[in-house]
C-alpha cells in the first residue's frame, strides 16, 4: 500500500477534479459517506448520541458537514462548531455548509477565543467529537484559539474521530505542530499519509482506516511517489523457489565477522538468525581466544579463530585469513560486537572496501565508517547498512534527535548518495533503496527493545542474502519477519521481557505460513484497515 505526502494527494485531487472533471463535491460526498460508516462500525454509538463537530473553514471542515448530515439523518444529535466566520467559507465546503443550514441543523459560528469560551462547555456534554479542524496542508505551528480548542478537545477524554488526519499533525513528517488532536479513530482519504504512519504521528491517529473516495488509479499512477508500507506479498514467493532435492550447499554460505571479549553473544545471535532465515551454512570468524566459547555456544554453525589484538578484538593480521575465508561464501555480515578499537576499525574499513561479496554492515561495522564512507564504494549496490538512530547520526554527523525528526528523508538521501540499502531501525523501520524507493515496516513492538534483537535482525537479512535473494527483498523480508516474530511472542508473553533468542524459534513457522499466503497471528495484519473501499 502506498503512503503519500501532502503534495501528492493534493495533486491527485487537482488532476481528478480539474483534468478528469469529477466534481470536488463528489469526492467530498464519498469521503463523508465512507467516514460515517467507519464511525458507526468503530464506535457502535447508540442512536440519539450527541456528536460534536469541530470544523475549520477548509475542505476538512466540508467533509465534517457531510458526516454531520448523514448522522443527523440516522437520528443522532449533531452540533457543528465552525471555527471561522461563516463568510470565509468557500467552494465545496460552503456548498455543504449551506445544505446543513437549509436542513436546520445546529450550527455555531465560533471564530475566536471569546466565542470559544462561550461554547466550550459543549465538549463536556457531548458523547463523541469529530475533528475536522485542519487537513493535510498544515505546515505551521498551531497557535491562537485553535491551540486552545485542540487542548480542550483532548482534555475532555471523549472518543474522537479525526477526518483525514488528526488536526495539528504534519502529514509528511508526523511531527506535532505545537499541539495535535489525540484521536481514537482516524479515517484517511485516498491513501494513508506518511505522517500518520511514522512516529510520533502514529501515536495520535489511533486506529487508522482508509476510504477510497474515487480518485482513479490512473491518476494516482501519474503522481510520482516512492514510499510504501511493506506487505508480505512483496517477498513471500521467494520462500517457495527451492526444489525438493535441495541441499545445504545450495542454500548459500554466510561468513560472519563478529564478536570480541565480552560480546560473543552478538556473534551467536547473528549466526543463529542466519540459520533461521534458511542459510545452508554459516561460518563465524572470531578472535582466536574466543573460539572455544563460540564452539560451545554454536553447534549448528562453524567457527574460525582469527588473529587478535591484546584486547581480544580482531587485528590487522586477520585480513589475509578473512579473504581466504570469503572463498566459496555467498555473503558477509560484519560488525556485531567487534568493538571500536582503532586497529579493528581500520580492518573493518579495508574488508568492506575490498569485499567482493554482498555485505551486511551492522553495529561496530557501522561505527568504523563515520568520516570514511568512501569504503562503501559507489559503483554498484552491494551493501546493506542497518543502523539504529544513534549510529545513523554518527554516519551523517548529526544527532539522534534530528534523525528521528525526519527518518524517511534522511534514510532515502543516504541510500541514494552511497548506492546502498539503508535499514534505519526503530519503530516503523525504514528500508531505503538507492533508486529512491522507501519501504516502511508495519510489524514489531517494544518487545524488540532488548539486547541482541538487532543481531538477530542482521542474521535474518544476511541469511536471506546468502540464499541468493535480491538485496532489497532480503532487507524487506528480514525486517518484516523480525517484527512479526516479536508480534507473535507478544500475543502470549506481552511486550516486555522477551529475549532475543526467543525470536529465533518463531521464525520457521512464521515464514512457512507467509510462504503459503496464510496470516500466522490472531490479530489481523497491521495494514488490513487500509484496504477498506467505501
Amino acid at each position: 500500500m502506498r503512503l503519500v505526502k501532502a503534495s501528492e494527494i493534493q495533486e491527485m485531487d487537482r488532476v481528478t477534479i480539474q483534468e478528469l472533471g469529477i466534481p470536488g463535491a463528489v469526492l467530498m460526498e464519498n469521503a463523508g459517506r465512507g467516514a460515517t460508516k467507519l464511525f458507526l462500525d468503530h464506535f457502535k454509538p447508540l442512536v440519539g448520541s450527541h456528536v460534536l463537530f469541530l470544523c475549520g473553514r477548509g475542505n476538512n471542515g466540508g467533509d465534517g458537514y457531510v458526516i454531520a448530515r448523514y448522522l443527523n439523518e440516522l437520528g443522532f444529535k449533531t452540533t457543528v462548531i465552525v471555527l471561522s466566520k461563516f463568510e470565509k467559507l468557500s467552494g465545496d465546503a460552503l456548498t455543504n455548509f449551506e445544505v446543513l443550514t437549509r436542513m436546520g441543523l445546529d450550527i455555531l459560528e465560533v471564530p475566536d477565543s471569546a466565542a470559544w469560551a462561550e461554547h466550550r462547555r459543549l465538549i463536556s456534554g457531548c458523547d463523541y467529537i469529530v475533528d475536522g479542524i485542519f487537513g493535510t496542508g498544515l505546515n505551521a505551528p498551531v497557535k491562537g484559539f485553535y491551540e486552545q480548542v485542540i487542548q480542550d478537545a483532548n482534555s475532555a477524554k471523549k472518543p474522537i474521530m479525526s477526518i483525514d488526519i488528526p488536526s495539528g499533525l504534519n502529514a509528511d513528517t508526523g511531527q506535532v505542530m505545537g499541539v495535535a488532536i489525540k484521536a481514537e479513530l482516524t479515517v484517511t482519504f485516498g491513501f494513508p499519509k506518511l505522517g500518520e504512519f511514522v512516529f510520533p504521528g502514529a501515536h495520535f491517529v489511533g486506529r487508522l482506516m482508509r476510504v477510497d473516495i474515487g480518485i482513479p488509479s490512473k491518476v494516482a499512477d501519474t503522481v510520482p511517489g516512492k514510499i510504501s508500507i511493506v506487505e508480505p506479498s512483496e517477498f513471500s514467493s521467494l520462500f517457495n523457489v527451492e526444489k525438493p532435492d535441495v541441499h545445504k550447499g545450495r542454500r548459500g554460505h554466510l561468513l560472519v565477522l563478529a564478536g570480541s571479549t565480552g560480546k560473543t553473544g552478538a556473534a551467536t545471535m547473528t549466526a543463529l538468525g542466519a540459520l533461521r532465515a534458511g542459510a545452508g551454512l554459516v561460518t563465524v570468524g572470531i578472535p582466536g581466544s574466543l573460539n572455544p566459547i563460540l564452539e560451545n555456544k554454536l553447534t549448528e554453525a562453524m567457527t574460525f579463530p582469527l588473529p587478535e589484538t591484546g584486547d581480544g578484538t580482531l587485528s590487522m593480521d586477520a585480513e589475509k585469513h578473512i579473504y581466504q575465508l570469503m572463498e566459496g561464501k555467498t555473503a558477509l555480515a560484519i560488525g556485531p560486537g567487534l568493538s571500536t578499537r582503532e586497529e579493528t576499525k581500520a580492518l573493518v574499513r579495508r574488508i568492506i572496501a575490498q569485499c567482493p561479496l554482498p555485505v551486511i554492515i551492522d553495529a561496530d561495522g557501522l561505527n568504523a565508517l563515520p568520516g570514511e564512507l568512501e569504503a562503501l564504494g559507489h559503483k554498484e549496490t552491494r551493501a546493506i547498512l542497518t543502523p539504529h538512530p544513534g549510529e545513523m547520526a554518527r554516519l551523517i554527523s548529526s544527532t539522534p534527535a534530528e534523525v528521528q525528526k525526519n527518518r524517511v528523508e534522511i534514510a532515502a538521501e543516504f541510500a541514494q548518495a552511497h548506492a546502498c540499502i539503508l535499514v534505519l531501525k526503530g519503530a516503523r523501520t525504514v528500508i531505503a533503496e538507492p533508486g529512491g524507493e522507501v519501504h516502511l515496516n508495519p510489524t514489531g513492538n517494544p518487545a524488540l527493545a532488548s539486547g541482541g534483537s538487532g543481531d538477530v535482525l542482521t542474521g535474518l537479512i544476511a541469511g536471506f542474502v546468502a540464499r541468493g535473494w535480491p538485496l532489497s527483498k532480503a532487507a524487506i523480508a528480514g525486517v518484516y519477519v523480525h517484527g512479526l516474530a516479536a508480534d507473535a511472542l507478544a500475543e502470549d508473553m506481552g511486550q516486555s521481557g522477551v529475549l532475543a533468542s526467543e525470536l529465533l524459534d518463531t521464525v520457521p513457522l512464521l515464514t512457512a505460513c507467509l510462504a503459503q499466503g496464510e496470516w500466522p497471528l490472531e490479530a489481523p495484519p497491521p495494514h488490513a484497515d487500509f484496504y477498506n473501499s467505501l
